[in-house]
This record gives C-alpha cells, sequence and structure tokens, in this order.
C-alpha cells in the first residue's frame, strides 16, 4: 500500500481489479456483528456475511424476500418457523454451513445480553431438523414466529465454531458472502474475492472499504480516481457531478428516517409536555426547503419503504402558541426556569445536518429553549448518540436517523422506543411498551397494520419520545466504468456482479 494525497491507494498489478468505496461510517474494530448497531459498520459486514434471505426492497415491492442462505421458508403454526438451506456453501475460512450455524447464530444474536439483540423480535430457540433444515420456536418467549419473517434478510449468519468462541468472533469476520475480510489499514478494511462464493466469484479482485468522513474529501477523491465509490454526497455535490462525463449518479429514497430524539430520561425531556412544545417550536417546511431533493415529507415514525407507513394524523405541527401554552402548564413560562440543553449532530455523515441543526436551534432559542449545537465528526458522534452502561446519553437531543435492511417496522421502533433497549432516547413508557407489544403480537398482516396506524404510531405521536424530521434520501457517485453495482435502500453497496470495464 502507497500513501497518496493523505490516503491509502492500493497498489495495483496491471490484471487486478480494485474498487475503492469512500464510505461516511466508520468500523469499530470488533467484528462481532452482534456487537453494535452502527451503520457503517453494517454497511461492511454486507460484502462479508449473508442472512437467511435478501430484502432488495425494490419500489413497489418494499416486503418481497429473496432467496440467500435459506432457498425457501414457511410458517407451520403459530410459534414456529421453518427455513430450508442452501447446499454447498462454505464460510471463508473452509468450514461447510449448516443448521448448526444457524442455530449458533441466531440464539446469540438474540440474547438480550447482545446488543444487536434490539434488532430480534425477541428470544428464540432454534431446532435442527436436518442439517439443511430448521425450525424457529417462538412459544416459550410468546411472540409468533411470524416476526422472523422479514427479520430473516437482517441478521449475519455465523459460524458455529466462532460463536463458541466470542474471542475469535470479535477478531476477524468469517462470512459466506462475495468477499473476504484480508487486512486492516488505518481507516481502510480489505477484502478479496470469495472464490467459493455459491453466487459465482466476483469479477472484482478486491474491494477497499475507506473511513472517509469529509464529504468534500470523497468527491475530490472520486474525481482523481482514487475512490471507485463515493456515498452519501450532499445534494450540492450531486447536483454538480451530473453531467460529469467520467461520474455515474445516483438518487434513492432509503428505508431511514431522520428524527430528532429526545433523552427521555434526563429533565427536561422526561416530560411529553416539553417535547410537545420542542415539537411544536419547529418548522419542519423550513427544513425540507434547506434539504431540497434530500429529504421527502413525512409524518409517521418509519419510512414509506416499511410495512405499516402511514401519515399520523395529528401528528405535531408548528405552532408557536401551542408551544407556549405547554410550556407554561410544565412550569415554564416562556421557557423561563429551563436548563441549558446540549443538541447533538454530526457532519460529513448525513447531508446539512449542521445547516439544519442550526436552524432547528434557533427555532427553539426563538420559544425560550436555550439550546446549544455541538457537531461532531461521524466516529465521535456515533459514540456520543447512544446512551452509557449507566442508562444516561451525553446532551438532551440528538439527530440521529435510522437506516434497517428489511421492510420489518420493529427494526426501528423497538431498538428506539421500546423500554428495555431505548437505545438512545431511554424512553420508559408502558403505553408506548403496550402498543408496540400489541402490533408484533397480531394475529395476522392485517390486524398487524390497523394496530400500527390506528394505535401504535398515534400513541407515539402524543408521547413524541423522539420527533420525526424527514423520510431520507441519499446521492451516491461512482466512476463511469463501474458497472453492475447495486446500491441498496437501506446503506450497503452490492458489488457481487459489478465490474470494472
Amino acid at each position: 500500500m502507497a500513501v497518496l494525497g493523505g490516503g491509502i491507494r492500493p497498489t495495483k498489478a496491471a490484471d487486478k481489479k480494485t474498487v475503492v468505496l469512500a464510505s461516511m461510517g466508520p468500523v469499530t474494530g470488533n467484528w462481532d456483528p452482534t456487537s453494535h448497531t452502527t451503520l457503517g459498520q453494517g454497511n461492511f459486514e454486507k460484502f462479508v456475511f449473508n442472512a437467511l434471505t435478501r430484502a432488495p426492497m425494490s419500489d413497489g415491492e418494499p416486503d418481497k424476500l429473496e432467496p440467500a442462505l435459506a432457498l425457501s421458508w414457511q410458517l407451520i403454526d403459530r410459534n414456529t418457523f421453518e427455513f430450508k438451506l442452501r447446499d454447498g456453501v462454505k464460510f471463508h475460512d473452509g468450514k461447510k454451513f449448516g443448521a448448526e450455524d444457524v442455530k449458533a447464530t441466531l440464539e446469540y444474536s438474540s440474547d438480550p445480553k447482545r446488543p444487536a439483540a434490539s434488532l430480534c423480535p425477541g428470544k428464540v430457540d432454534v431446532e435442527i431438523v436436518d442439517h439443511l433444515t430448521v425450525r424457529l420456536r417462538t412459544e416459550k418467549y410468546g411472540y409468533p414466529a411470524s416476526t422472523w419473517r422479514f427479520i430473516s434478510s437482517v441478521i449475519p449468519i455465523l459460524s458455529a465454531k466462532d460463536v463458541a468462541d466470542p474471542k475469535i468472533l470479535e477478531k476477524r469476520p468469517n462470512g459466506t458472502n462475495a468477499f473476504k475480510y484480508v487486512a486492516t489499514n488505518g481507516d481502510q478494511n480489505v477484502l478479496h474475492a470469495n472464490d467459493d462464493y455459491f453466487g459465482g466469484r466476483p469479477k472484482l479482485d478486491e474491494v477497499i472499504y475507506a473511513y472517509v468522513p469529509d464529504a468534500n474529501t470523497r468527491v475530490l477523491g472520486l474525481l482523481n480516481g482514487q475512490y471507485q465509490i463515493a456515498e452519501r454526497l450532499e445534494p450540492e455535490q450531486y447536483a454538480s457531478l451530473q453531467g460529469n462525463p467520467k461520474v455515474f449518479t445516483r438518487k434513492g429514497l432509503t428505508t431511514e428516517n431522520k428524527y430528532l430524539h429526545f433523552r427521555c430520561n434526563k429533565p427536561p425531556f422526561d416530560d411529553p409536555r416539553i417535547r410537545l412544545a420542542a415539537c411544536h417550536s419547529i418548522d419542519r417546511s423550513q427544513i425540507l426547503e434547506l434539504m431540497g431533493e434530500a429529504a421527502l415529507p413525512s409524518s409517521c415514525y418509519v419510512s414509506p419503504m416499511k410495512f405499516g407507513y402511514k401519515d399520523i394524523a395529528g401528528y405535531p405541527e408548528y405552532n408557536p402558541d401551542e408551544a407556549q401554552r405547554l410550556l407554561t402548564e410544565a412550569g415554564f413560562p416562556g421557557g423561563k426556569g429551563l436548563p441549558p440543553l446540549e443538541y447533538i449532530t454530526s457532519i460529513g455523515f448525513y447531508p446539512k445536518t449542521k445547516e439544519y441543526g442550526e436552524l432547528i436551534t434557533a427555532m427553539l432559542q426563538e420559544q425560550g429553549f436555550n439550546v446549544q449545537l455541538t457537531v461532531l465528526e461521524p466516529a465521535a458522534w456515533e459514540v456520543a448518540i447512544y446512551r452509557r452502561a449507566d442508562g444516561q446519553g451525553q446532551g438532551h437531543m440528538c439527530d440521529v436517523g435510522w437506516m434497517t435492511p428489511s421492510p420489518e417496522p420493529d427494526l426501528v421502533l423497538r431498538p428506539n422506543w421500546q423500554s428495555k433497549a431505548a437505545l438512545i432516547s431511554g424512553v420508559n413508557d408502558p403505553e408506548i411498551d403496550a402498543v408496540l407489544d400489541k402490533e408484533r403480537n397480531a394475529a395476522t398482516p392485517e390486524e398487524r397494520l390497523k394496530i400500527l396506524t390506528e394505535e401504535t404510531f398515534p400513541t407515539m405521536a402524543k408521547k413524541v419520545p423522539s420527533f420525526s424530521l424527514f423520510s431520507a434520501l441519499t446521492f451516491h457517485g461512482a466512476a463511469k466504468n463501474l458497472e453492475g453495482a447495486v446500491y441498496l435502500p437501506y446503506g450497503p453497496i452490492d458489488l457481487s456482479k459489478a465490474d470494472l470495464v
């Protein structure tokens, strides 16, 4: 590897096909996929790991699943879901894939002690029927097995041998996907083509996943050939690259909403009236105008790409008079007596977070909230947003999105607002918990949809543990000679069929 222009450019053999992907998100260095819920590392892991199914989430078919490590699946009864597995698959270390790996992975990942358990509907027992058949059983844990349908596209399947030794699991990622991990060089992680990939060896020989937190640096590197893909462009960068003969540009709606999360277990936002007052202080139309093509209006707690999406009737709108009424009712007329508040946001990870953060800060200050904005680069921001072991988190408000690889709404709802998780907000509200459990335990998709739209979302809009600002679109730029890349609406880029021509 050779240092060039502040980054690391691969030394290429004449016939070696290498793609350098400039990512907005860092990886943690702990390669156990159950150890985190961070977007950047999750995107990286998609190169290495497969799940049981794949959710392409294409327009018009957000709830469609495709085979991956499972070839077929069926609901046996309310508490039993069966998967038939693909034969002939190998892990990158040469171990043959089978039912024991699915059992070890799902029982480990759904353990409440693991951070990624917040992505699972609950604990699960996995029965091995034979080497290529498993049955997921949920009766012991009191929820329907059908909730694993969409989650089957989310959980990376690990080797049972690795799960048995978490220290090995932490040291290197060992999956079954098209690329295998080779090395870490500073902020770059090197992947090589998997010769034994069941979908056929990739045409690319090497992918370098580079953490480049600054959007301008990502674009400059794309233009000078240092990077072949630049993700999370700013809207103005996307517009300026259109028409450039050397660059391909792409825009797409994502599974992600952007939220202003309140620290609900910390004064003053432990009072729903103060949270509502803050929401009524924010004019979202001004944020949408600032965001331009990067945002879609939304008054729901999930993206339009998710099952159950529907704008919520009575969702808090800009209303300064109502904000003042609520502040007075809560004992803080005109905001007098409120403590100083810290609002945490990032720069370089999402488009225009600093700009609309300044806008929101000014709006809140106008209504009497004593708010100061803290802008952090992505690695520091990812540490700051999550609650610590003591249950507390930095500041009082956080700007965070939540992008998940499935149409399953609970992947957003339960990690963020169910009391046992509430990874950022810290909300602990029995009424919210009850309506979350009720929709999860619905007997049919139709019943579940009705509960989501008529009970779950309206209850959350009344309590506003977080304020959904808009649904997000993302922008990518790529070298014109890169063909066959698939940009998934939840962040990862599939290069298994890509080629440099």
